[in-house]
Order: C-alpha cells, then structure tokens, then sequence
C-alpha cells in the first residue's frame, strides 16, 4: 500500500491529507467545520452570506470542537461581502482563507497581511500558475465531478495532471470522493491531498434538515444535473420541486439582497440554497457531486473519517 502523503500547506501540517469543503449556504458552519478539524483534517467554515458577527461567532464554535484542529474559511469570490468576511475571518484567527466561484488578486493581500495561508479553487493550469505568482500556498482543482458551482465543464481528474505539471505548490483533488478507494485513486493519481464536499454534507454535523439528507439518499445514478446559477457558473445538483420550478420558469423571485456582484435574477440563488438546507424542497436548491448516489446512509464525521483512513499507512513527516 502506498504511503499517503502528509500534507503541508504554508505552515498548516494537518494529521490526515484532507480538506472538508466549504459547502454553502450554512450547510459548514462551525459545528461541522470543527468536528473535521478535531479529526485530523482542514475544516471549512462557509461564509458565503454570513454576517460579519456570523463569521465571528462560527469561528468561536469551532475552535470550541477543534481541539486544536485547523479551521478554515471558504467564501465565493462572486460575493458582495467576500472580502469583509475573508478580513473579518483572518483578523478572528482563521488559519486558512480558501476562494472560490471566481478569482480574486486582493484576497492575497489579506494572507500576506495576516500570516494566512490563501488556497484558491482553480480549474486550469492557467489560474493555478496566477495563483501561485500572486502568493497561493496551495491550490485545490476542481472539476465537473464536484457539487455546487463549478468552474469547467471539463472532469478534475483531466484537468489536474496539467495543474501539477505547471505549479510547485501542493494540488489537491476535489470530486468524486466517497470512500476510501477513491482517498487511494486520489493519491496514486498524485495528489497532495484531497477535497471532500458531498460526503461530509451528508454527516450528522452538517447544518441541513432531513429532507436534504433524505435527499441524498434517495439519489440515484444519473440524477445530477447541471442548473445555470445566478452567478453565471453552472452547478451541480439534484431535482427537486423547485428545479422544475426554474425550468418552467416559475421559480418565486424574493427581494434582491444585492448579495452577488453580478446576478442574472432568474432566481434568487442564496434563498434556493437556504431553503434547501432548511429542508424546504418546494423552494431550495440542493446541491451535490456526481457520486452522491454512492452515498448509502448518514454518517458521524467520526465515522467518515474512520472510513476514509481506518487500515491505511500514511507518512508521519
């Protein structure tokens, strides 16, 4: 069995070569964010939408659970708020400011200034080559295997060969991973390390009801399909009520929060994913990979975590 790699990114060395991602609208708050950390791994807070008081208090809950773990932030850059909550969160201790849903150039000036490491979500070697002349420590490739928005059409598992090849920073993999047979693809693939989204939204500490999780489980093979987000990506997701809703054209349009830099309006996105988390199907946006159907049941992230890593060797350097 190979040795899985232990993970350095900037001055983070977490136990296990894993990222939680950060999933939104409040699917990763604090809870779930701090009980990966405690495991070993990165745990991602996602700020999207959150207000600044918000982001404050999350960060509190999850160095509550932690235990000394590392707790990071994830915000899409296509964000009205991005860079208050990427300040906000570095000046409340974060350890890690992951960028996402766009690029930003000024989101490097505030790890510089506070001694954080920046870890941008890419899907090209171009990018990945920006990000690391502008300061990344690391960089997560992500493709069309991934849920929420995506920044390509083209499989991550295609894309990251060239990212490696074009940076010498650590490359994680994002997408597709389940189980511990798609941990071991990952890092005979080359990985550095792997992001993991839609298995730990379907934990006992993500911040969802039980209709998304029921969701989840009643997802079969072939279910996900890509929606065209406000914010002018496409995303992964499953059907529900309100996606015939968009298709037809009928989807209620709330008051615009003005919470997007730019926004088409065919639907409010952040109330979609709201209420999706809240349970409410008839209006929500769920959210997911391509492999959610291999999800079979709920789990601890104890218990994933046991899962992905129980049997496995991994370096202790």
């Amino acid at each position: 069995m190979k040795i899985l790699p232990r993970l350095t990114i900037g001055k983070l060395q977490p136990k296990y070569p894993i990222m939680q991602g950060g999933m939104a609208i409040r699917v990763s708050t604090g809870n779930l964010a701090g009980s990966v950390a405690r495991e070993g791994g990165i745990g991602l807070i996602a700020g999207s939408a959150m207000g600044l008081d918000e982001v404050r208090n999350e960060i509190k809950i999850a160095r509550s659970i932690a235990n000394g773990g590392i707790v990071g932030i994830n915000t899409m850059v296509a964000a009205t708020g991005f860079l208050n909550v990427m300040k906000t969160a570095a000046e409340a201790g974060i350890d890690a400011l992951i960028a996402g849903a766009g690029f930003s150039r000024d989101v490097f000036d505030i790890g510089r200034d506070y001694d954080i490491p920046v870890i941008p979500i890419v899907s090209s070697d171009r990018v990945a080559i920006l990000a690391e002349k502008l300061g990344a420590s690391a960089v997560v490739v992500e493709g069309s295997e991934a849920g929420g928005h995506l920044g390509t059409e083209r499989p991550a598992r295609d894309i990251f060969p060239e990212v490696k090849a074009a940076v010498n920073i650590p490359v994680l993999l994002a997408g597709g991973i389940i189980d511990q047979q798609d941990i071991i693809d990952a890092f005979n693939f080359g990985a550095d390390g792997v992001q993991v989204g839609t298995r730990f939204a379907g934990s006992f500490e993500a911040n969802v009801e039980k209709p998304f999780h029921d969701c989840y489980l009643k997802a079969k093979k072939g279910d996900v399909f890509r929606i065209m987000s406000p914010v002018g990506l496409w995303g992964n997701a499953l059907p529900t009520t309100f996606t015939d809703k968009v298709a037809a054209g009928t989807a209620h349009h709330p008051a615009c929060w003005g919470c997007l830099k730019k926004c088409s309006h065919r639907f409010c996105i952040i109330q979609a994913l709201i209420d999706a988390r809240a349970g409410n199907l008839e209006k929500g946006l769920v959210f997911a990979g391509e492999h959610v159907h291999r999800i079979d049941k709920i789990m601890s992230v104890a218990e994933i975590f046991s899962m992905f890593f129980n049997g496995l060797d991994y370096a202790t350097d």
